[in-house]
């Protein structure tokens, strides 16, 4: 809200049409943002003192499979109309500083057509800001490429304020390959046989999965379901998906050694009451060791090593088993061959 009216976020082309063309009325006094120049020059010579922002940075884009049409030149857009359209937006000065000093020299238009964008999916100016800082690349990406992954991700229940969330901790998910987004919605419905409202709510509670190797994320879904007996909608509900391999192995088999975890039985049935799964995973390891586990963080330090020890010797079994299998294999197809 602003001197009294509530601001509407406008679309990229409504911002295109009223940041394209010059005033009619003639200044009194010209700047060089005036004549084509860049935005920081805006600022600059306008009435605020602003900090000059840092050189350019040159982050790549994972991946633009849209062939990225040529990019309007910013010189076309008068620089202080493009700051009046994002204060209008609701960007107040502090956020719009923040943006130049984070993404100098940037295309203007590229600028207000990414933004625009964002706001649409329900992001008010502050998120916009963080996602821009932490992924600047996504200025570089095709509005049209931006508009259909925008549609995707509607398309799995990611709208509004969901949404927030998921591109605060993976604002990658523009730029990432579709392919690569497919296959985990499809392991997390096909393989860990999550419903497609689960899915939604993984992909906004669990972010980061959507960077994940596939097996990785499918080992770790296994081991919550068979070894620590955890049901989907526990997973889902606790953020389980969320953390690492290691440290989910580690704090588990910690507890089940010290006889303070069992995995349950066919019935859902343990012998001792467990401990919640927030209370194993979602605390820091004092809190874990003093709490829950009730033991030293010396002892729990031996207990890493140690199992480590054993996962490096297991897998170093495998490997000679695996080896054989495949000599058998290759044999086989030998004499065959020779047959």
């Amino acid at each position: 809200v602003l001197g009294g009216r509530r601001l509407v976020p406008l679309s990229w082309a409504c911002l295109a049409r009223r940041t394209s063309h010059p005033p009619e009325r003639g200044r009194t006094k010209q700047t060089t943002a005036s004549h084509g120049g860049s935005l920081e020059e805006a600022f600059r010579v306008g009435p605020r003192n602003y900090v000059q922002p840092p050189g350019r940075r040159t982050n790549p884009v994972q991946c633009l499979p849209e062939k990225q049409s040529t990019p309007v030149d910013s010189g076309l857009l008068d620089p202080e109309k493009v700051i009046s359209s994002l204060l209008d937006m609701g960007f107040s000065d502090a956020h719009v500083k923040d943006l130049l000093s984070t993404l100098p020299g940037a295309n203007l238009q590229q600028l207000l057509d990414i933004i625009s964008e964002l706001i649409l999916l329900g992001l008010n100016p502050e998120p916009v800001c963080v996602v821009l800082k932490k992924s600047p690349q996504l200025l570089k990406l095709p509005v049209v490429q931006m508009k259909k992954r925008s549609d995707y991700l509607r398309k799995l229940g990611l709208g509004e304020g969901k949404l927030r969330r998921m591109l605060h901790g993976c604002p990658e998910v523009f730029t990432m390959r579709q392919q690569d987004i497919d296959d985990v919605v499809k392991l997390l419905k096909e393989k860990c046989l999550f419903t497609a409202q689960q899915v939604t709510e993984i992909l906004h509670r669990c972010p980061g999965v959507l960077q994940e190797d596939p097996s990785e994320l499918e080992y770790k879904f296994q081991y919550a379901y068979f070894r620590m007996g955890v049901k989907h909608l526990d997973i889902v509900k606790t953020d389980f998906l969320q953390y690492s391999v290691n440290k989910i192995k580690q704090r588990h088999s910690y507890l089940e050694r010290l006889g303070r975890y069992q995995t349950p039985d066919k019935k859902g049935q343990t012998q001792i009451t467990n401990p919640l799964l927030k209370d194993i995973l979602r605390v820091s390891e004092s809190e874990f060791l003093a709490k829950t586990a009730c033991s030293s963080a010396e002892e729990f330090e031996v207990f890493k090593k140690l199992l480590a020890r054993e996962e490096e010797e297991q897998e170093e079994e495998e490997e000679p088993e695996s080896s054989t299998s495949e000599d058998r294999e290759e044999q086989k197809d030998g004499e065959q061959g020779l047959g």
